[in-house]
């Protein structure tokens, strides 16, 4: 079978799987969101939490509460790394400083997970398990929490409570997340992938030489970060580490955990409004898009230039060999499509148009599918907006599920979509604009101009993925890419969130013979032109400046 061939099936294998598991998995999820009856686990921690899980919360207590929680998580998770050195199973490691310390706090804590260091020199077993793998789950469950209060601000009429943040969070993780974590590491251990507590080792290499390694729990980490969308990993070259990520296999599973979550959310999103067609319109989208970027990535990589690289039938630097080109290019399309940032090979060797597609799938705001939670409330703003620019081009009032999109609406839907976009753009011109940001450009020209623009939208878009060829661990990109984290996560949630509130509030419009229908092929082909032309408009400048240049000179 030639690689092109293997590719494709590899490729459609994943479509299928992931197809047969949005109707199961979907529904699982909205049972899960919508049940009235707490397990006896669950009341533990509401009682522990002190909250009452039958309250509900207006939209501006449940923001309150992402926002209490997510700051009490990052002075947890600061203080964990700072004291380190004091800590049992901390493997002898030294503190962590307080720059990265900062932005490894704030990277876990928005579904990011950015790393400018070396997970196996820098973190003991504690602060990978105790620290960042539970903010993987919770961070995750945040985001999920956040799309759920968005759904049923759409689905709930003259109502002005949007759920219990507290209980949307202990679900998410307990029901959801947990359960198939748990499953997911089991079969990563019988692939290969190493789970243990074991300290520093000495393993001899094939030259003969000697080797320190330290063994970590992988397996249980490497589960969590795929389904959630988070992509930290406890080895520095993440997927691509042969403990992490074994076999062509493993990385079809691995592939498979970053899509399944985010691409069964519609489902219970279409369970939720009363219409399992909405949820079909929104899964169709991310889906044409998603394919859409695997070919144009697929195609870049496997025709690239040069006399090598046409002799061997594409370019195999920074890939790992047992995935080869096709593998690696699906693995990178989806991680900057669903917000992940795990990565099985070196973003920084794609060719020109190959990163710049890279780049361009979080510059879409990562809504094909996005991040767990994250995607489906990206692309129910998205619609917002496509049913408004529609209602405008026939001289209507727009409406999406029965229910009127007015000035608030259309305005909080805009701040959403200029958050991103003023923190990508502003970010990089200052880290080129000054000398200690230029400092972190391993490469001149429009490469490196590609890889500070790669840096801040990864950080903005909380994707958490990189062209690693910037030297980014510095107190200066330390500071600004964790501001960029900060601000591109929670500044959206509130909007979303103020949405929820404003569309909850609204008694529900019946349909007419003007209201356009939010189920048929025609919305979902008007919601994906309207997502490109938004990024289109927006970074074109950039995007010339940086891959476009370098892949057309």
């Amino acid at each position: 079978m030639t690689s092109t061939a293997a590719g494709i099936v590899f490729i459609a294998s994943l479509v299928l799987a992931v197809a047969a598991c949005y109707r199961p998995l979907g529904d699982y999820m909205y049972r899960a969101y919508t049940g009235t009856r707490h397990l006896a686990v669950e009341r533990i921690a509401y009682r522990l939490i002190g909250v009452d899980a039958d309250g509900e919360q207006r939209w501006g207590t449940y923001a309150r509460s992402v926002l209490a929680f997510s700051a009490a998580s990052v002075l947890t998770l600061y203080g964990l790394q700072r004291l380190q050195n004091h800590l049992p199973l901390s493997l002898g490691m030294e503190p962590v400083e307080p720059a990265p310390a900062w932005n490894t706090a704030v990277s876990f804590v928005t579904n990011t997970n950015w790393q400018a260091y070396s997970g196996e020199s820098t973190m003991g077993h504690l602060v990978q398990t105790g620290g960042l793998a539970v903010q993987n789950f919770v961070s995750a469950a945040t985001g999920m929490a956040v799309a759920i209060a968005l759904v049923r601000g759409l689905a709930r009429g003259q109502s002005g409570t949007l759920g219990n943040f507290w209980v949307d969070l202990v679900r998410g993780t307990v029901r959801i997340l947990l359960p198939i974590a748990f499953v997911a590491a089991l079969v990563l251990v019988a692939g290969g992938v190493i789970q243990t507590f074991a300290g520093h080792s000495a393993w001899t290499t094939l030259t003969g030489g000697e080797q320190t390694f330290t063994p970590a729990a992988a397996a249980s980490q490497e589960a969590i970060k795929d389904l959630g969308t988070n992509g930290g990993g406890v080895f520095n070259v993440n997927s691509a580490h042969p403990f992490e990520n074994p076999a062509a296999w493993t990385n079809w599973f691995e592939i498979f955990l970053l899509l399944v979550v985010a691409f069964s959310l519609p489902r219970a999103f279409g369970r939720m409004v009363g219409d399992n067609r909405q949820g079909f319109a929104i899964v169709a989208v991310m889906a044409g898009v998603f394919v859409l970027s695997v070919a144009l990535t697929n195609w870049a990589e496997l025709s690239a230039g040069g006399t090598v690289p046409q002799a061997i039938g594409a370019s195999m630097e920074g890939r790992e060999t047992r995935f080869g080109v096709s593998n690696s290019a699906m693995f990178a399309s989806a991680t900057t499509l669903t917000s992940t940032g795990s990565v099985n090979s070196f973003h920084d060797s794609y060719t020109a148009l190959g990163g710049g597609m890279l780049i361009f799938n979080m510059l879409l705001g990562e809504v094909a599918p996005g991040g767990a939670g994250a995607g489906l409330y990206g692309m129910l703003v998205l619609a917002v907006i496509t049913v408004f620019v529609a209602g405008l081009m026939v001289g209507r009032t727009p409406e999406y599920l029965g229910k009127k999109i007015g000035a608030r609406e259309i305005k909080l839907a805009s701040l959403y979509f200029l958050v991103t976009p003023v923190l990508v753009l502003v970010g990089t011109a200052v880290a080129m604009a000054t000398e200690t940001g230029r400092s972190a450009m391993l490469n001149s020209g429009p490469h490196g101009f590609s890889e500070i623009l790669y840096a801040y939208t990864s950080a903005s878009n909380n994707n958490g993925s990189a062209f690693a060829g910037a030297g980014v661990n510095t107190p200066f990109h330390n500071t600004t890419l964790g501001l960029c984290m900060a601000f591109g996560r929670f500044l959206p949630i509130v909007l979303v969130l103020a949405l929820a509130g404003s569309l909850a509030r609204q008694a529900p419009v019946p349909a007419s013979a003007g209201t356009l229908p939010t189920h048929r092929p025609q919305f979902v082909g008007m919601v994906a032109g309207v997502a490109v032309v938004l990024v289109a408009l927006t970074f074109l400048p950039a995007l010339a400046l940086g891959p476009l240049a370098e892949g057309i000179r």
